[in-house]
């Protein structure tokens, strides 16, 4: 099994890591610096445990995607692609994937925000895509890859079917990997839920620098949390998204301490002067609210704060 990995910042980073000792062949794809480290050191993975793992640039092969065109030996090639990526980047990752894959090939993207799977579905077609959430905590800093929570991956078919043999081998693998798959019959509904976690904790803690399990220690900056939180689902179930079956409070309280330590992604992309997710976030929210007549005020407070960040202090 041939397996592109799209994007090997945190979590691109979990994932070759963890499939770094499976069976499987890895096509690592990153650009630039990250690209040319990787393919002279290798990846270094600290993991939940306490244990740092490195594999050297021989477990992968890395294609650095500014260096010009896919290489003609992996046109055609990958069984699945993992599109790990910020979700502004999308288009760019999901021409890649469609590049990549086989004719029978899989693209799954493992980014935050709506609408990534159904982008790919317009450019591969819906049976080669599946939907996506990741709950596994991760950071990164210069040398290495911080795997600072275990979660779970979600996979789903867009359609609502059950998973093929293909799929099902690569779950094995994944499982194997102790990346914990499981699959869903509404894979459209686990992606808003993990939007609205990602609402609660991603914003707040890029405005104030907590650590994300800061959040619960702290009475007002939970409220918030859960406020916002709690608003953008009055969203989801203006767009159809049933929610009345789903404790948010208690699985917001749960992600964050399994991820307690982890600096959030939008957190790490202020602090490295990187352009934030927020459009994709709290941005998409206020917009279908516009939309659908729903006022969204902490949701669009969250946005323009985050934005004032990126225009003062982000490189443009």
């Amino acid at each position: 099994m041939r397996i592109a990995i799209l994007g090997i910042g945190s979590i691109g980073g979990i994932f070759l890591g963890a499939l770094a000792d499976s069976d499987a062949e890895l096509i690592a794809v990153s650009r630039g610096l990250q690209a040319s480290k990787i393919s002279e050191w290798g990846l270094t993975l600290h993991t939940p445990e306490g244990t740092v793992e490195h594999f050297p640039p021989n477990s992968f092969t890395v294609f650095d995607s500014d260096s010009g065109p896919i290489p003609s030996s992996l046109v055609n090639s990958c069984d699945f692609t993992l599109i790990c990526g910020k979700s502004y980047s999308t288009s760019t990752l999901a021409q890649m994937a469609f590049e990549l894959l086989s004719e029978d090939g899989i693209a799954i993207s493992m980014q935050n925000g709506l609408g990534h799977a159904e982008y790919l579905s317009s450019l591969i077609g819906q049976k080669n895509v599946l939907g996506c959430t990741v709950t596994h905590g991760a950071w990164k800093d210069i040398d290495s890859v911080h795997w600072a929570g275990r979660g779970e991956i979600t996979l789903g078919s867009l359609d609502g079917l059950e998973p093929t043999q293909k799929v099902n081998q690569f779950m094995e693998l994944l499982d194997a990997s102790k990346l914990s798959p499981k699959w869903s019959g509404d894979i459209k509904k686990e992606i808003w839920i993990k939007l609205l976690i990602n609402i609660a904790i991603n914003p707040i803690c890029a405005i104030t620098g907590l650590r994300n399990g800061e959040i619960l220690s702290q009475n007002d900056i939970w409220n918030q949390a859960q406020s916002s939180m709690e608003e953008a689902s009055i969203i989801a179930n203006a767009s159809g998204i049933n929610l009345d079956d789903v404790d948010l409070a208690k699985k917001l309280k749960s992600i964050i301490k399994s991820t307690e330590k982890n600096r959030c992604s939008m957190l790490q992309d202020i602090m490295s002067g990187k352009r934030t997710e927020i459009d994709s976030l709290c941005g998409i929210i206020v917009s279908k609210g516009e939309s659908l007549g729903v006022p969204t005020p902490l949701n669009a407070m969250l946005y323009a704060i985050i934005k004032g960040i990126e225009d003062a202090y982000i490189m443009k």
